[in-house]
């Protein structure tokens, strides 16, 4: 199989006032092309640490982090960022929609920052991602005029458009009433079986067990990882 990422003997360490706390200790990780894994735990484990690891977002302490076969160890700030906006697309709890832009322009800013792709090719994958989540009859509107169904569904567009190597997903249910967290999940197991590789944390157990690959933290350690494809919904 593929392997997108790869992690080896990460350890990532907080210093606060003098005082070090190890939220990651020893995480050995693979995820290969076309997966869906579900990261879960009690709150403090390490979840959005490692997520945050995932997404280049933050930087381990110790151990090698490699994402489509190119070390991250020693790249540069700006390297970093072009990096994650071409191959990681990110769905947060918060939606993180910008409010004074509406639902095409939030879906496109992420788009503009890159230098090869034209304005053609940007307004097609705007228009395609808004369409694959059906909100493209929404295009026009603010954040503040949509649900959180609905916002979350453009976040995911937003994730989707730059056709990322992997979706890292952090609670994306979190903020949403039973119906629309459903209809989330639904979107992103069509998006998997289409082929999308998916990295997803969160609290809620039937959606962690629904992914096809089970990774559960405690005390920033892997103490299980297991296969569901048998079992997934």
């Amino acid at each position: 199989m593929n392997s997108i990422i790869e992690l080896t003997n990460i350890d990532k360490t907080f210093l606060t006032d003098e005082v070090e706390t190890l939220a990651l200790s020893n995480i050995e990780l693979t995820i290969n092309k076309g997966e869906f894994v579900s990261i879960t735990g009690p709150s403090g484990c390490g979840k959005s640490t490692l997520l945050s690891l995932l997404g280049l977002l933050d930087t381990a302490s110790s151990g090698q982090f490699i994402l489509n076969a190119q070390n991250t160890e020693d790249l540069s700030k700006n390297d970093r960022a072009k990096i994650r906006n071409k191959e990681i697309g990110f769905i947060f709890q918060s939606f993180n929609l910008i409010s004074d832009l509406d639902v095409y322009e939030n879906v496109e800013l992420p788009l503009t920052y890159r230098n090869d792709l034209s304005a053609s090719e940007i307004k097609q994958r705007v228009t395609d991602s808004l369409t694959r989540v059906d909100m493209g009859h929404r295009n026009k509107h603010f954040p503040s005029q949509l649900s959180g169904g609905q916002q979350q569904r453009v976040a995911i567009a937003r994730a989707l458009a730059g056709s990322p190597s992997i979706l890292l997903a952090d609670e994306p249910t979190g903020n949403l009433d039973s119906k629309n967290a459903q209809m989330v999940m639904d979107l992103l197991h069509e998006l998997h079986k289409e082929g999308a590789t998916i990295c997803m944390v969160t609290h809620d157990q039937h959606n962690a067990d629904s992914a096809s690959r089970r990774i559960s933290l405690f005390d920033g350690r892997i103490v299980e990882d297991t296969n569901l494809t048998n079992q997934a919904a």
